[in-house]
C-alpha cells in the first residue's frame, strides 16, 4: 500500500499521530490537537482487535482457531465475522481475483511470518504451487455467526482486513470524538466526518514511506477511501527469484508485475482496496474489467505509461 499523508496541507502537525503496528505505519489525523491523543488511543485499540481476530501469524488469533477446526462450523466474534464477510464480498465483486483462500499459496512462497522475519532469513525452495480452493469454499452463517472452511484450506485476509480496520477505526473515531478524521494503515486510507477545506491531501508513491516532497501525485480525498497496490513493495526472495504478496488465485503464484502501481477511490477503503488489488491480478485485462466499476482509478504500467479511468484526471506519463 502506497499512500502517504501530505503534511504540507494538514491543518496542524500536532493533529497527526503515527506509530508502527502490524508490520506497517499507522497514522491518524484529526483537526483539533486536543483530540489527537484520544484518536491515537482508539486507533491502537482497533488495530489490536483486528490483529487478534485476523492475524495468521498469531497462534492466539481467532483466524488460527478457525484453521484448527477446519471442517467444522466455528462461532466467531462479530469483528472477525464482519471482516470475513467483507473479504467474501470483495471476492464476489472482483470475480475471485481477490480471494481469501490464498493462505496456503502465500505461505508456499515463504510468507508465513511477519515480513521483516521473512526478508531476513535465507530463501527456501518453493513448495508446489497450485490454484487456490476459491472463496465459495468459505461458508458464513450470519444467523449463527459461524464460519466453516474445508480441511486443508487456510485463509489470508491480507489487505482486505487492513482496509476493513481503517474503515472501522475511522468510523469509531469520528463517532466518539465528533471530529473529521483520516486513518491510514500502510497507505490504506479511510476518512470520516467533515474534511478540512479542500479535502485531505494524499501523496501517492510506490512506497508509503516516500517523503511528501518526493511523491509523484497528490489528490484530495473528501469521503470514503483511497487505496493503492503495487508489486514493487512487500517483496522477498523465494526459490531463486524475487516475489511479492499479491497472489493470482488461478495459479497460486504471485502476479506477474504488469502494473507497478494502481490507485483507486471507493465509498470505503475496502471498496478502494478491492479494485486496486484486483487490477494488479488482472494485469493487461484490467482496463477492460474496470470499465464496469464506478470508481476512479489510476494505473502506472511497468513501462511508466499512466492510465486514468472512470473520472481520474488524465496526466502525462512518467519518465
Amino acid at each position: 500500500m502506497t499512500q502517504t499523508l501530505d503534511h504540507r496541507t494538514s491543518p496542524d502537525p500536532l493533529t497527526v499521530r503515527s506509530f508502527h503496528a502490524i508490520g506497517t505505519t499507522a497514522t491518524v489525523v484529526v483537526q483539533e490537537p486536543s483530540r489527537a491523543e484520544s484518536a491515537e488511543r482508539m486507533l491502537r485499540e482497533e488495530i489490536e482487535s483486528i490483529d487478534l481476530a485476523c492475524s495468521r501469524f498469531r497462534s492466539d488469533s481467532e483466524l488460527e482457531m478457525v484453521h484448527a477446526h477446519a471442517g467444522a462450523a466455528v462461532r466467531v466474534s462479530s469483528l472477525l465475522f464482519s471482516a470475513l464477510a467483507a473479504s467474501y464480498e470483495v471476492a464476489e465483486r472482483t470475480h475471485g481475483a481477490v480471494d481469501p483462500t490464498v493462505g496456503n499459496a502465500i505461505a508456499a512462497l515463504g510468507y508465513d511470518a511477519d515480513l521483516s522475519e521473512v526478508q531476513a532469513r535465507p530463501a527456501n525452495p518453493v513448495a508446489a504451487l497450485r490454484p487456490v480452493a476459491g472463496f465459495t469454499h468459505l461458508h458464513l452463517n450470519s444467523a449463527r455467526r459461524t464460519v466453516r472452511i474445508p480441511r486443508g484450506v487456510r485463509l489470508d485476509l491480507g489487505s482486505s482486513a487492513k482496509a476493513f480496520a481503517a474503515d472501522h477505526a475511522a468510523a469509531r473515531i469520528c463517532h466518539e470524538l465528533g471530529s473529521g478524521v483520516l486513518v491510514s494503515l500502510g497507505g490504506d486510507i479511510a476518512v470520516a466526518g467533515t474534511p478540512p477545506p479542500g479535502g485531505w491531501a494524499i501523496g501517492i508513491a510506490v512506497d508509503s514511506s516516500t517523503p511528501v516532497d518526493r511523491v509523484t501525485h497528490v489528490v484530495a480525498v473528501h469521503c470514503g477511501g483511497l487505496a493503492s497496490s503495487s508489486t514493487a513493495v512487500r517483496t522477498w526472495d523465494s526459490g531463486g527469484r524475487r516475489v511479492h504478496h499479491i497472489i493470482d488465485p488461478a495459479s497460486g503464484d504471485c502476479v506477474a508485475p504488469y502494473w507497478t502501481l494502481v490507485s483507486a477511490t471507493g465509498e470505503s477503503c475496502v471498496a478502494a482496496n478491492a479494485v486496486s488489488t484486483a487490477a494488479i491480478v488482472w494485469g493487461e485485462r484490467a482496463l477492460r474489467q474496470l470499465a464496469s466499476f464506478d470508481q476512479a482509478v489510476r494505473m502506472v504500467r511497468h513501462d511508466g505509461r499512466i492510465f486514468s479511468l472512470n473520472g481520474w484526471p488524465a496526466e502525462a506519463a512518467t519518465t
